[in-house]
């Protein structure tokens, strides 16, 4: 695991304390807070959650126990970063990746939408 630029006291022994679920509704709550700052156009800020997502999303790929749940969240990571790399952003696209990933969770998804 690479050193973190935002979380720097998590380690993935800590983050593996939390449930798949949280870790999950965690990333997509950075994604949620870069479609408000793209929403505000603040380009800095929109970068800065996204970077944070990417670091939260590769502490769960390294705990991740499951071979099936990794490979998806590793696909998801490779549209994140299409998404992120791309000059000019959409706010519909952050919106779907933030749903895609909560989908990757059922007990996530469940509480979300009860």
């Amino acid at each position: 695991m690479y050193k973190l630029k935002f979380h720097k006291t998590l380690t993935p022994e800590k983050w593996s304390r939390f449930s798949s679920s949280q870790q999950i509704l965690m990333i997509a709550n950075e994604l949620n807070r870069a479609k408000n700052a793209f929403l505000r156009e603040d380009d800095e800020e929109t970068k800065e959650c996204y970077e944070r997502a990417f670091e939260l999303l590769d502490l769960t790929i390294s705990v991740s126990h499951n071979r099936n749940k990794r490979k998806e969240l590793i696909r998801f990571r490779e549209v994140l970063g299409f998404d992120y790399l791309k000059k000019q952003k959409d706010v519909s696209h952050i919106t779907a990746l933030t749903k895609a990933i909560i989908f990757l969770d059922k007990d996530a998804y469940n509480l979300l939408n009860p």
